[in-house]
């Protein structure tokens, strides 16, 4: 089984024991996403923002697996 972490600046790096993505056997795992600015380290405001901000982690963990 080929297995393949994935981990990149432009999300926020995992807090506990496990990684941002896992590819294995041409599956893309990722872990769960808050609202995080991985500049800054803190939570962005508001409802709106945070959605954005989740999507946006989600997408830089997507496009650093290929």
């Amino acid at each position: 089984m080929s297995v393949r972490q994935i981990n990149t600046p432009k999300a926020p790096q995992a807090i506990a024991a496990y990684s941002q993505g896992i590819v294995a056997n041409g599956f893309l795992f990722t872990a769960g996403q808050i609202g995080i600015d991985p500049q800054t380290g803190r939570l962005v405001d508001g409802l709106g923002p945070q959605t954005e901000r989740v999507i946006a982690n989600l997408t830089a963990v997507l496009e650093a697996a290929g």
